[in-house]
């Protein structure tokens, strides 16, 4: 049933894309970044910039230029390497992962076999890892197709090679993972997309937004050990992937408690590298007072921005205070 799909104009054209060398890859968006940043030609541009006065109010106007710059060449980048990344053997993929910062939290955690969540962020070029670790564990992985049957085929190829078990995005799919991690397999989450339907109010950067909690969920069922894992590309035609262990006390309290957790990490790994998280995605949109947020004019978005964070502050001093007056009842 594949064949025809095979068989496709949009299917050669991606096979053609995607056994480039990543050189190319890598100068083709870069070519583009420069048309984009010097013309003006996106509208990515104006979200980037919400995105960072929202995140980093206090940098200068002159940082998160430059930061927006950095990130939308970043961001094309790890969208092109994609195309050599699932174009190319294991083999090839692994070659180019040159360094490995952390290794030993990774292997520690395996050998306790009590099952791994990776916690992989919309941030750098996370594919390319998925061949390395499939080296040394079982990996059970949700998979949302891609509306184009081509397209879809040829990343499911991909993912054949990286011998990853794919379950639907559903909760058939999440009894797999429970099950493979009681197991002792590994599963991969990324944490800072807007769930299509419902999740709960997380702060991530101050803002209370739509979050799904899966990712705490997995982890505090399960016990299994929870890790932050990127990859950043360096400059001899490679990556160097980051083993990072996430904070033990994720396995303590409610499900949104853990979230916050994660959210935490991701806050932190994205002020060290802010120019290689992808900002393009319009994440601070997922709350109902803040709807039409990247329409609005700048300074009416900030306004209401500060106006949630400063409700949100307030709301919960007045929780600390009433668990404070409970503790001491005198």
């Amino acid at each position: 049933m594949t064949q025809p799909i095979q068989q496709t104009s949009t299917y050669r054209l991606l096979n053609f894309v995607s056994r480039q060398p990543i050189q190319l890859s890598r100068f083709v968006a870069k070519m583009l970044a420069g048309l984009v940043n010097n013309f003006k030609i996106s509208k990515t541009s104006k979200t980037i910039q919400l995105n960072l006065q929202i995140a980093f109010p206090d940098m200068s106007q002159q940082q998160r230029d430059r930061i927006c710059r950095a990130a939308i060449k970043n961001e094309l980048c790890s969208y092109f390497e994609f195309f050599s990344i699932w174009g190319s053997s294991n083999e090839k993929n692994i070659s180019r992962i040159h360094h490995i910062h952390g290794r030993e939290i990774l292997d520690a955690a395996l050998a306790e076999q009590k099952g791994v969540v990776l916690v992989v962020p919309h941030f750098g070029t996370w594919e390319v890892m998925n061949a390395w670790v499939a080296q040394h564990t079982a990996m059970t992985i949700m998979y949302k197709p891609v509306k184009n049957p081509a397209a879809d085929q040829f990343v499911r190829n991909a993912r054949s090679r990286e011998q990853a078990n794919l379950v639907p995005t559903d909760e058939s799919g999440v009894r797999q993972i429970f099950k493979a991690l009681k197991q002792g397999g590994t599963t991969v989450i990324l944490p800072d997309h807007t769930p299509n339907q419902g999740g709960d109010m997380v702060p991530y950067f101050g803002v209370p937004l739509a979050s799904s909690n899966l990712s705490a969920k997995l982890i505090q069922k399960t016990k299994a050990k929870a890790i932050l894992l990127y990859a950043l590309r360096n400059d001899s035609d490679g990556f160097d992937m980051h083993i990072e262990a996430i904070d033990e006390a994720i396995y303590q309290g409610t499900a949104n408690q853990g979230t916050e957790i994660i959210h935490h990490a991701l806050e932190d790994l994205i002020r060290r590298y802010p120019e290689h998280y992808h900002w393009s995605y319009k994440r601070f949109k997922a709350n109902p007072a803040l709807g039409g947020l990247y329409n609005a004019p700048t300074a009416e978005a900030l306004d209401r921005i500060a106006q949630l964070r400063a409700a949100t502050k307030a709301e919960r001093d007045a929780e600390l205070a009433a668990a404070a007056d409970l503790d001491d009842p005198q």
